[in-house]
């Protein structure tokens, strides 16, 4: 789901001259309001392209990570900016090495690529970045209440070195970002849980089981609830553990809730 972007704004006018235009904001935030319920991934990078233009942005990209547990995680993408860049963060396993992400899993604050303490082994994924779209960057977190298990991380480019320094004009961007980038993190949810439903076929009534389990209930008090007896509670919960391709049925639930589905 990648867009390379077209000339901007941000090649003719310098941030400050953008944001001090009367309707900056308010254009910014009509297209945010169709951006969170986009019934498609190319609806959803369309809505993204143009709002990055509107903010002055040559470039973006937001990740969605879940943290499944201690061995295994989960990367979503959606791009607005040079393919080249995707394929150069799979080709080179970036998401190891990723100082972006790794503010996001620990900050919750918008903050400026210069403002990055980059660690060694993320110069390379620093400095290709800034061939490709992202000279002057803006890294925003879009945290959850599932804390460091699913985060989403916006990041704004620019072809144009120190784009985004200007201290009054990034306060402004960085206001509109951050509601970008939690429109976009609703939006990437409200899809992953849409497909996982489809590819499970989960029913409502196993949904219903599921938050029994992340209430903590037994298998007694859940089959009483239900009118059936605990062992088919178990049978049942059983089927539920495969159909997530979870060990037990308290993973089965943190996995539920992790991608929204409860």
């Amino acid at each position: 789901m990648a867009m390379k972007s077209c000339a901007s704004a941000a090649d003719l006018f310098s941030l400050s001259t953008l944001t001090s235009a009367p309707d900056y904001g308010a254009r910014i935030l009509t297209g945010l309001t169709h951006l969170g319920d986009a019934p498609d991934p190319a609806t959803a990078v369309k809505s993204f392209h143009q709002i990055l233009q509107l903010l002055g942005a040559d470039a973006g990209v937001f990740l969605s990570f879940i943290r499944d547990d201690a061995t295994r995680c989960s990367y979503r993408w959606l791009l607005a900016c040079d393919a080249l860049w995707a394929v150069e963060y799979t080709r080179r396993a970036w998401h190891d090495h990723d100082p972006w992400l790794r503010h996001a899993l620990h900050g919750t604050e918008p903050i400026r690529g210069t403002e990055l303490n980059v660690l060694p082994d993320e110069e390379e994924f620093a400095a290709t970045s800034a061939t490709l779209g992202f000279a002057s960057a803006v890294i925003v977190p879009a945290p959850t209440n599932a804390g460091a298990s699913r985060v989403g991380m916006l990041c704004l480019g620019s072809h144009n070195l120190g784009f985004f320094e200007d201290d009054g004009a990034f306060a402004v961007v960085r206001v509109l970002a951050r509601a970008l980038a939690m429109e976009l993190h609703r939006w990437h949810l409200n899809f992953m849980r849409s497909e996982l439903l489809a590819s499970t076929r989960i029913s409502a009534a196993e949904l219903d089981l599921l938050r029994y389990e992340e209430a903590g209930h037994t298998s007694k008090h859940i089959g009483a609830a239900l009118n059936i007896e605990a062992k088919t509670v178990d049978c049942r919960f059983q089927k539920l553990c495969a159909k997530l391709s979870a060990p037990d049925r308290r993973t089965a639930a943190r996995l539920a809730r992790l991608y929204g589905l409860i």
